[in-house]
């Protein structure tokens, strides 16, 4: 129950997170964020990424993760958060931050990860 508590608990911190991203972060992506912006950012992609990797080492059998809807649907949103946290911020780098190409409006995946939320209605 405590890691579990302690989940809820970072989920409904990145929830205001989100909210005070959201209206104060001035850069467009997260590499063009100010540090304290990158900072909280990174804390929650590791921590939902390491939950993510507990979660799926207590399959006694791994692919019973594939029939859990909800580990499914974490998997889901805890991928797109790797994506927009690490992976895009790897390729505006590589790409020598010469424009942000055709990654898109990146804040679409900020409401994507509000999606987590849901997670707190079914605990």
């Amino acid at each position: 129950p405590r890691f579990e508590n302690l989940t809820l608990l970072v989920i409904g911190l990145n929830a205001v997170w989100i909210w005070i991203d959201t209206d104060v972060n001035p850069g467009p992506m997260l590499i063009m964020s100010p540090p304290v912006f990158q900072v909280f950012e990174h804390f929650f992609c590791c921590y939902f990424a390491y939950e993510w990797t507990i979660r799926f080492l207590a399959f006694k059998k791994k692919r019973d993760s594939l029939r859990d809807f909800w580990f499914v649907f974490d998997s889901l949103l805890v991928w797109t958060m790797i994506l927009e946290t690490w992976i895009m911020s790897f390729m505006f780098l590589a790409a020598k931050g010469s424009s942000s190409g055709g990654m898109g409006n990146a804040s679409i995946l900020r409401v994507v990860r509000l999606l987590r939320l849901t997670r707190m209605a079914r605990m």
